[in-house]
């Protein structure tokens, strides 16, 4: 591909990436219109948004499965297609029922999208460059979740709310046209192909399992109650047998294996953390924005542009950077350090905190994610083998997913709690007419309009939400620390310089054999030795030359940095 088409499929890849992420963010400020519209209930309201992300997450893991089994040009253009059909057929939906099942749709496209656009991004792009073109995903990452809510506000206002699904169709079309022509990948050998229906049945229930758990309870049932015990048990033996399956099979759509490198091991660690910090500040900025602030939708969203900022900016400046000087260790530990930071000083927040400040805080802890997300992402597939680069991708990614997912709905609940008991306090603290109006307005439970409370209970109501956020931040700082230790230990390897297309191409013998397995021990000592001077064993096999002919080589010999640049991607052995 020359470097036209790159950038052509690049801008294909990251359109579909945009709209995936719109899929679960735009509805956020129309949904109780769409819900009061169709006739839906408060389950409805919660299954709506839930069956978009438990199809995105449960997928993520297949699609990264078959993107190493099957044609990944193919495969993506299948997840554009479902969205597209996924997301028309919701915005004509006449009730409820028929909007969560096109949701679906649109979450099993969605996660498509999430996992091959990166998997392609490393085809056709080396590790050393990706950085760059990471940051650009990154910036899409946050224009979607944070300004996702806020273009749904304005296309609600404007329009009518069928069009939030109608919004993302152009823009997939595009994604699609712009791949056909632009993206050539290599068609994949042809084998024997062996794919594991039974660990996917196995993973997808579990962990579908699970995040149904997670988003029902404390709302449907107590947390600790006997349909907890029920799900989270029957989720364990799920899971344990998709444990089970997965080592015996030949191809296990997430092979353990992987968990032995410490790279992936220690992202997959600091992923679920990240997570949780991305999708959490979506979600519970805007509560604050609106609840703790008086803010309407569309304010709330302009009010939350300090965080999309700092994502945006670093990350494509510190990937561009990445790309330019190879080095990634030092930036990605200063934005863990920086998400520590953010999560600490939003625990501060209350009802009158300063705009300024509340702006510098979300800025610092943006800054930090765009540090991290992609390049997580990046250092995976650099340490990872290629043949299973599309399964330690999407895994990555699902894990993310998977550590938002659960993350935002045991912190919702914990704010719930909060918020409850800090109204009582403050109700109780009022004159007896003043109670008997927190009865009327307040008493059913459900969450207020700021806009319709007298003064005095806009007082209590806002003083709670501006407390409880604040608390929730501060939840969220132990899981920021784990992810600041993951990334200080995961191995600082230098970035290779050939995209997994060429990679393919390399023979697998003598001593690109050697360098190779050397690479993919990463973990075992981070000591690396330049290859231009380094005496290193040999098997007795000749080695491929350039001109066609095989060279005798000795049993001992110095390895040749002409052969065994590419093969390392960094020109350096380790120990």
């Amino acid at each position: 591909m020359t470097q036209r088409q790159v950038l052509e499929s690049l801008s294909g890849l990251l359109l579909g990436m945009f709209v995936s992420i719109l899929a679960g963010t735009v509805v956020a400020t129309s949904l109780p219109l769409i819900i009061s519209e169709l006739e839906g209930d408060q389950s409805a309201y919660t299954w709506v948004v839930t069956s978009t992300l438990l199809a995105t997450t449960v997928s993520t893991p297949l699609w990264g499965k078959f993107a190493d089994l099957f044609n990944r040009k193919l495969l993506i253009q299948l997840s554009l297609g479902l969205f597209v059909v996924g997301s028309a057929a919701a915005g004509f939906s006449q009730d409820t029922n028929t909007l969560i099942l096109f949701r679906v749709f649109q979450g099993i496209g969605g996660g498509g999208l999430a996992a091959l656009s990166q998997i392609i991004m490393a085809d056709i792009i080396s590790p050393r460059d990706r950085g760059k073109y990471a940051g650009l995903f990154g910036g899409v990452m946050a224009v979607g979740t944070v300004g996702g809510p806020l273009l749904g506000g304005l296309v609600t206002d404007a329009f009518g709310w069928r069009w939030n699904f109608f919004i993302a169709l152009p823009i997939a079309i595009i994604a699609i046209i712009l791949l056909q022509s632009t993206l050539h990948l290599p068609k994949q050998p042809k084998r024997k192909v062996h794919i594991d229906y039974l660990g996917a049945i196995l993973i997808a229930a579990g962990v579908s399992l699970l995040l149904i758990w997670v988003s029902l309870a404390g709302s449907q049932y107590e947390w600790v109650s006997t349909q907890s015990f029920v799900m989270v048990g029957g989720s364990i033996l799920l899971l344990a047998a998709a444990i089970f399956v997965e080592i015996k099979s030949p191809e296990p759509i997430i092979p353990l294996g992987m968990f032995k490198n410490r790279t992936f091991t220690l992202a997959v660690i600091a992923s679920i953390a990240v997570g949780v910090s991305m999708f959490g500040t979506s979600v519970f900025l805007a509560q604050y924005m609106q609840l703790a602030r008086g803010a309407s939708p569309t304010e709330s969203g302009l009010l939350t542009i300090p965080m999309m900022a700092g994502l945006l900016i670093s990350s494509t400046v510190f990937g561009g950077m990445i790309s330019r000087r190879g080095k990634w260790k030092a930036i990605m530990v200063t934005g863990a350090l920086l998400t520590v930071i953010g999560s600490v000083l939003l625990g501060t927040l209350q009802y009158d905190t300063a705009f300024v400040l509340v702006g510098i805080y979300m800025a610092v802890l943006g800054a930090g994610l765009g540090m991290l997300m992609q390049n997580l992402v990046l250092v995976v597939q650099n340490s990872i083998e290629v043949k299973n680069l599309g399964v330690a991708t999407s895994a990555v990614t699902f894990f993310r997913s998977l550590g938002g997912t659960i993350g935002v709905s045991v912190l919702g609940s914990i704010l719930g709690t909060v918020v409850a008991q800090s109204i009582k306090e403050n109700i109780a603290a009022l004159e007896p007419a003043d109670q008997a109006l927190a009865g009327k307005y307040l008493g059913s439970g459900t969450i207020p309009q700021i806009s319709q409370l007298p003064d005095v209970l806009k007082t209590v109501v806002e003083s709670a939400y501006g407390s409880g956020v604040g608390f929730v931040f501060l939840c969220a700082v132990p899981l920021t620390l784990v992810t600041l230790v993951a990334v200080i230990f995961i191995p600082n390897a230098q970035l290779g310089t050939l995209n997994a297309v060429q990679l393919k191409k390399q023979p697998k013998t003598g001593a690109m054999a050697v360098v190779n397995r050397a690479r993919e021990r990463d973990d075992a000592n981070d000591t690396l030795i330049d290859v231009s001077t380094a005496s290193v064993a040999l098997p007795a096999v000749g080695l491929a030359h350039p001109t066609g002919s095989i060279p005798a080589v000795s049993t001992t010999q110095t390895a040749d940095t002409t052969d065994t640049s590419n093969s390392s991607e960094a020109g350096t052995l380790r120990r």
